[in-house]
């Protein structure tokens, strides 16, 4: 049994197209068929059944998946024990951020790669969680900074921090971070938000749900900037995290008040893909990640949020 027949394993698991799990991991269609054969007669049972033109897990390949994830988180730890000369790092390294947390991470992350790795280049693809995870699971990213994600056998996911969720307006509106407005209060406003599929817009309505109360949708927009703008001419509220709107509300062109009775938050989880073999410049970049995030909820420059105990 070979790493490289595990992550074959692994990306079948998450696409369920032998197709789509060769274009990820950029190799023949026939190569790929290969490796899980040599693996399912190594176990001796089938892993998969062939289902139409999908693959779907049998018992033993559902039982089989969570075994094959902790063997390559072991296999990804020992190469961080692997010591290198910063000047000998380089290549490309692409990551993937929300456009919530984007304005916070990305300057601090580059310029600190920089100095540790002066031939290092990190590509930045900015994008909504479903697009995201999307193209991390087709081997487009290296990693991902996650919320809400639908579950992937193929995904390392490490949970990060939680962050509140805070009622947005203009000026005019003056919220205050220091008085909570209750969710029932949010009844009669009118609220400017992402258009589906958007997560957030989904874990909104859901909350709204639970409260028994409708949502009031003024308008709609597939761009963040779009949407804070609105909200800052008065055209309505919304809802979005801290690290959207820091800069705003140090610049007073929006007022921002946390949401109570009952609080709104999301969990943001840093995600690899399992069947990518990650480089040494990948996981530099994904300890340097970590770091800067860690930094920016200590120093407070992510309002809101709150690192998750891992003991």
């Amino acid at each position: 049994m070979e790493i490289k027949q595990l992550r074959t394993f692994l990306a079948i698991a998450s696409t369920g197209s032998v197709t789509r799990a060769a274009e990820m991991l950029h190799i023949v269609q026939p190569a790929l068929s290969r490796q899980l054969r040599m693996l399912e007669e190594d176990l001796g049972t089938p892993l998969f059944e062939r289902i139409g033109h999908g693959m779907q897990l049998t018992p033993a390949g559902q039982l089989f998946v969570k075994r094959a994830q902790r063997a390559i988180t072991e296999m990804d730890q020992a190469k961080n024990e692997i010591i290198a000369a910063p000047k000998s790092i380089s290549g490309v390294v692409t990551v993937g951020l929300l456009p919530s947390v984007c304005d916070l991470l990305a300057g601090p992350l580059v310029q600190h790669l920089k100095g540790l790795y002066p031939e290092l280049s990190v590509r930045l693809l900015v994008g909504y969680v479903g697009y995201l995870q999307d193209w991390l699971e087709r081997g487009e990213l290296d990693m991902a900074l996650l919320y809400s994600h639908k579950s992937s056998p193929a995904l390392e996911i490490t949970p990060l921090l939680v962050e509140k969720l805070y009622l947005i307006g203009s000026p005019k509106e003056n919220l205050d971070l220091t008085k909570p407005v209750p969710l029932h209060d949010l009844r009669d406003m009118q609220f400017v938000m992402p258009a589906h599929p958007h997560g957030l817009r989904t874990l909104l309505e859901q909350a709204f749900s639970v409260a028994g109360i409708d949502m009031r949708i003024a308008s709609e927009t597939n761009s963040m900037a779009t949407q804070k703008s609105l909200v800052a001419h008065g055209l309505g509220f919304t809802v979005l995290p801290g690290a959207a709107v820091f800069d705003d509300i140090k610049h007073k062109r929006l007022t921002a008040a946390p949401i109570c009775d009952p609080e709104i938050n999301r969990k943001i989880v840093f995600a690899t893909s399992m069947a990518k073999n990650a480089s040494l410049a990948v996981r530099c970049v994904a300890k340097a990640m970590r770091m800067q995030i860690a930094h920016a909820v200590a120093s407070d420059a992510w309002p809101g949020a709150t690192l998750i105990d891992k003991n």
